[in-house]
């Protein structure tokens, strides 16, 4: 399968908080949009890997993307070596995505910059010939994506670019509430109440979005970084 967008993000999460209306609008486009979690998020504090892998399933149903996978790196003590670069330029020359969305490039949660790193890296490595890699027995072929963005999380870094969500912000909200274990958790919870399981943090995730979207004149948006300068074909298509 070939995919048109591919978000490759360090947790079972990441996605739909930074790029869930994203994923959904090129959903309903026609595009073909994929997930791949790095890592199982199997040091939460709350739930288990086991309930991650279940809600990462519920929310790609709710998204409608066409493909989720889990690489299964070390959660918080993955390494920007040649055996992580490895398993993500597998997985970048099988899926040959047009374009990769990924972490931030700093923020609060260390693991969010050092996959960005990780990432960045191995897109480059990725289109590399003289790098061998084999899928099911057969020598995959060198491909680099044409254009990697990075989410906002957490920490505000002023976008390079911002997306009109409005449409898809019901469906965004859906997905990150897939993530029973993590959000919106009650009072009387058993497990221990964590900065995202507080109901204070959706409404922050919506006043960011509403915040971004103040800036181009609609009601949401998300924002993404780029690491190069990025060009058009049409300024009449900018607003």
């Amino acid at each position: 399968m070939k995919l048109d967008l591919l978000v490759m993000t360090v947790h079972p999460d990441d996605a739909e908080l930074g790029a869930g209306g994203t994923i959904a609008k090129y959903v309903a486009e026609g595009k073909t949009v994929g997930i791949i979690d790095l890592t199982r998020g199997e040091l939460g504090t709350r739930g288990t890997a086991d309930t991650r892998r279940d809600e990462a399933a519920s929310a790609a149903a709710i998204l409608g993307v066409h493909m989720r996978e889990n690489l299964a790196l070390r959660d918080g003590f993955f390494r920007n070596d040649e055996e992580s670069q490895l398993h993500i330029i597998r997985a970048i020359r099988k899926y040959r995505p047009e374009i990769v969305i990924t972490n931030a490039l700093d923020d609060r949660h260390p693991d969010h910059g050092r996959a960005s790193a990780l990432v960045n890296d191995a897109l480059f490595l990725s289109g590399l010939r003289r790098i061998e890699t084999t899928l099911d027995g057969d020598v995959q072929e060198a491909f680099r994506p044409r254009l990697q963005l990075q989410l906002i999380q957490d920490k505000y870094i002023q976008p390079d670019i911002l997306l009109d969500i409005t449409p898809f912000w019901s469906i965004k909200e859906q997905a990150i509430l897939a993530y029973t274990t993590q959000f919106n958790a009650l009072a009387d919870d058993a497990e221990p109440q964590t900065y995202i399981s507080n109901p204070s943090f959706m409404e922050s995730t919506k006043g960011r979005a509403s915040e971004l979207g103040r800036s181009i004149q609609v009601r949401y948006a998300e924002g993404f970084t780029a690491r190069k300068l990025l060009g058009v074909t049409d300024i009449f298509q900018l607003f």
